[in-house]
């Protein structure tokens, strides 16, 4: 067996966060080749039907220009590409294996004219302040320890009145579907990772997060605070994912 398929991650809660930064880095790396076919296989393709309730939501009014935050493989980006012609869009990713991967897929669906992906810190963000009518993280929120500094560059880089959308797995409420939710999360996902991956660790990592990430209403106040309006939530699949929106 190699050495990647004994890797073992500590807690969520015991990680320090420079311990989770490269922890992170590290699982993103080790599954960059299976991780679209993974998040396909594993939620169902309901990932898809996520991501596009994301873009649907997305309003362009002064610059016709998105952010994607934490872009992976560009799905995000390449979505809205694909939705709004007229929209200039921009990724950027602290792995540079995701960033690679999704750069081909930019190329394969001939979009490089429109749709920049490159590497990008997410509490550090390179653009100037008003530069985007919107900005968004799809499922990396939860990886990032400092979140009131994402929220904040996020914040920052948009127009008045632009959006802030956060999309992440999270748990529904207590309850028949929590309950199969934790089992499918804890029991079931790590195990049929196993069969796909040589780091099947990630997924323990991934559920583990989930269940350590805040709750909607600790996650809306966090929005609140770092000054955005208009904050709401919108439950996705009796509530394993969630849309958060907020404007500047």
């Amino acid at each position: 067996m190699s050495e990647l398929q004994n890797k073992e991650y500590p807690s969520v809660r015991e990680m320090s966060d420079d311990q989770r930064i490269s922890i992170v880095k590290d699982i993103f790396a080790s599954v960059t080749d299976r991780y679209d076919f993974l998040n396909r296989f594993l939620s169902g393709r309901r990932d898809v039907a996520w991501r596009k309730r994301t873009v649907q939501e997305m309003n362009f009014f002064n610059t016709n220009r998105f952010l994607d935050v934490a872009t992976g493989t560009g799905d995000l980006a390449l979505y809205c590409a694909n939705t709004y012609p007229d929209v200039i869009v921009t990724g950027v990713d602290f792995v540079h294996e995701m960033v690679n991967k999704g750069i081909e897929k930019v190329s394969n669906q001939h979009l490089t004219d429109r749709v920049e992906l490159k590497w990008g810190d997410a509490t550090n963000i390179e653009f100037d302040d008003d530069s985007f009518d919107v900005t968004a993280i799809a499922f990396g929120i939860r990886n990032i320890p400092d979140k009131d500094k994402a929220l904040s560059e996020m914040k920052r880089i948009i127009v008045p009145d632009g959006q802030v959308m956060v999309l992440e797995l999270t748990t529904p409420e207590p309850g028949f579907w929590r309950s199969i939710y934790s089992f499918y999360l804890n029991g079931v996902l790590p195990k049929l990772a196993k069969w796909f991956t040589k780091n099947p660790a990630a997924y323990e990592y991934l559920a583990d997060s989930i269940m350590n990430f805040p709750t909607r209403r600790e996650f809306l106040s966090l929005m609140k605070l770092m000054g955005l309006k208009n904050c709401r939530a919108i439950p996705l699949t009796f509530g394993v994912c969630t849309l958060y929106i907020g404007n500047k």
